[in-house]
């Protein structure tokens, strides 16, 4: 039996999904008592939710564990997430571990906690990923101005590079009652902003097939559900992270232009600026398809923020073929890009392709698209000196200023005052300072502290 006042901490790596999961599982030991502490200091139970993205993800996962149990020595150690599910065993001989958790167990953690005694072996528990078929619903709380909102989990797409669906399963995703509900919970936390989340989230709603006139369709769509999000009060912004650019379709960039709460900020995978490339990738669109989305949004919202993923390094890439993808993007209206350099996984397509790329030509390749990723950037930022917005600030005391987001996120800083924390107030951007930051003015009196 788990003694009360025993103690918990928790270290996430990845993406927003893991956040709210990791979130979600430590209100599971909230409930039953445990007292959770920072991952730096000393605990009775130290969990990681790991990320297969991670390159090194086995080393990254060994300094983890050995920094913490020199906290505690004798704390209990468990890895659940993405990694936990695709290298187990691997995992399973890093020295102090007890247990390993793959994704259907992971929200089981609390049934595998021996505070008696460390294992002497790792256990793990795991399934084929082909039996998770069940959403669990998940959102973050309690540590940040923003809340992280899972509605979908999975993937049923088949990237030639990706381990993902090998990580999380096929495509699945909460009912839009429950998310509604989640939302408002949310709400009563007194969060001002929700970041929706998901494996793929325009697959919202996938599985769900009635018959209507003899033809069959979804019950709902991610489409639906957004308009249903609009409604909910109590939350001032929504956010949509990563979507799919082919599953990113006119109504719901439509929507979001004219939405009371979605804000003017999509993130869209690329990947890659050749076709040919895309097509050994397997991606589900062309860079045409792509260039008409940016299009359309900036012809609706001129200040939008459009944030882009891409691989540099595939397999079989030409030095052609990625100044296809440079000059692609320059060009391109976008405002950030989140650069990757291909690393071969097991189990995927891609690993078993010919015409590897030099490590050292990846590196040049990743460079050069940072390079243009800040010129994007600062260009952005300079688009929207001396007008207003509404920001979202955080609760960190950072020299002396304090940060916020605007709606199409864009960092700024004011001068610190207490009273603004996770306050949503109505400013100017002004100017850039010596540090490359956004300086920003309060528009109208703010309350006093």
């Amino acid at each position: 039996m788990i003694q009360e006042n025993r103690s918990v901490a928790f270290h996430t790596l990845g993406c927003k999904l893991n956040f709210s999961e990791t979130s979600a599982i430590a209100r599971l030991f909230a409930e039953k008592g445990f007292v959770k502490k920072d991952f730096s200091e000393a605990a009775d139970i130290y969990v990681v939710n790991t990320c297969s993205v991670t390159e090194n993800a086995d080393k990254e996962t060994k300094l983890i564990v050995k920094n913490a149990l020199k906290k505690n020595p004798n704390a209990f150690v468990a890895i659940v997430g993405c990694y936990a599910q695709l290298k187990p065993d691997e995992i399973a001989k890093i020295e102090g571990v007890d247990v390993v958790l793959g994704a259907s167990e992971k929200f089981k953690l609390l049934n595998y906690i021996n505070l008696s005694q460390k294992n002497t072996h790792a256990v793990i528990h795991n399934c084929e990923i082909t039996e998770v078929n069940t959403f669990v619903d998940a959102y973050s709380s309690g540590d940040r101005t923003r809340s992280f909102l899972k509605v979908q989990d999975g993937c049923d797409y088949s990237c030639t590079f990706c381990t993902i669906p090998l990580a999380r399963g096929s495509s699945r995703s909460d009912t839009i009652e429950n998310v509604i509900n989640n939302a408002k919970k949310i709400a009563n936390l007194g969060v001002k902003e929700i970041v929706l989340t998901g494996v793929n989230i325009g697959d919202f709603g996938y599985g769900k097939v009635i018959e209507v006139d003899g033809r069959k369709k979804r019950e709902y769509t991610f489409f639906d559900l957004i308009k249903a999000l609009d409604e909910i009060e109590g939350i001032e912004r929504f956010r949509i992270s990563s979507i799919e650019p082919n599953l990113l379709s006119k109504e719901i960039i439509e929507f979001v232009a004219s939405s009371k709460k979605f804000v003017p900020h999509f993130h869209m995978p690329l990947q890659s600026g050749s076709n040919t490339i895309l097509k050994k990738m397997k991606r589900r669109y062309v860079k045409e398809l792509y260039e008409e989305r940016v299009q359309l949004i900036k012809s609706l919202m001129p200040n939008c923020c459009i944030g882009v993923d891409v691989l540099v390094g595939f397999p079989g890439e030409t030095e052609k073929e990625f100044n296809e993808t440079y000059e692609f993007l320059n060009k391109l209206d976008v405002s950030y890009l989140h650069v990757f350099t291909y690393s071969e996984r097991e189990n995927t397509e891609a690993n078993e392709m010919k015409d590897i790329i030099p490590i050292v030509t990846r590196k040049q390749r990743n460079k050069m698209l940072r390079i243009l990723s800040a010129k994007k950037l600062h260009h952005f930022y300079s688009q929207n000196i001396n007008t207003n917005h509404s920001a979202l600030f955080e609760q960190e005391n950072k020299n002396g200023f304090i940060y916020g987001f605007t709606g199409n996120y864009i960092k700024v800083k004011l001068p610190y005052n207490e009273a603004l924390v996770k306050e949503s107030v109505q400013i100017k951007i002004n100017s850039f300072d010596e540090e490359g930051e956004m300086n920003a003015g309060l528009l109208n009196e703010f309350f006093s502290i």
